[in-house]
């Protein structure tokens, strides 16, 4: 699997309008985020995916974003102030092998991996940081871009997840659209 992060620059692609005709981020993420929840999401970029997650959680709950470009974080911190979500949003930098999310142990009801999974370097490390912050029955939403990782690297990942304390929810489970909710065991 590649081991690269996704550039600075190609954020401006991922968040133009357009890309909602073919993965709209309510349609993706509504039957799994509740009002009042606490999400983290790593990987956010500029907030495609986080600024929808905090109209999803709602007044009461919380984004926590996470990333590992000072400059995504900046822009996602401008364009959540813009739609109003900037107290929904919690905002952090990591570094490719801690995520920074150690005082969330046991705190967090959804992890969104969108895109960004296979940019990890140790994914039996992040899936244990991962694991760590949800609660108990705590759920991880691996999505997964069929154009970058094949269905033999995502089921070698599902697997891994699996070694790591999580089983899968089989009625969210799709391997050929490299989709996959898990509950923490």
């Amino acid at each position: 699997m590649a081991k690269r992060v996704c550039p600075f620059w190609v954020g401006y692609l991922l968040i133009n309008p357009i890309r909602n005709l073919f993965e709209n981020p309510y349609k993706l993420l509504g039957n799994f985020v509740r009002e009042g929840m606490i999400v983290l999401e790593p990987g956010s970029g500029m907030g495609y995916f986080t600024i929808p997650l905090a109209h999803l959680v709602g007044p009461s709950g919380r984004v926590i974003a996470v990333d590992i470009e000072p400059k995504m974080i900046a822009v996602l911190e401008k364009r959540a102030f813009k739609a109003g979500m900037i107290n929904r949003i919690e905002r952090r930098l990591c570094k490719p092998d801690w995520l920074h999310v150690e005082n969330l142990r046991e705190s967090v009801d959804l992890a969104a991996v969108i895109h960004m999974l296979h940019e990890t370097p140790d994914q039996g490390k992040f899936l244990k940081e991962i694991r760590q912050t949800l609660k108990k029955n705590g759920r991880l939403l691996i999505i997964e871009p069929r154009g970058h990782v094949s269905k033999q690297d995502f089921e070698n990942s599902v697997a891994l997840a699996r070694l790591h304390g999580f089983t899968p929810d089989r009625q969210q489970f799709d391997l050929k659209g490299r989709k996959v909710l898990l509950q923490k065991i």
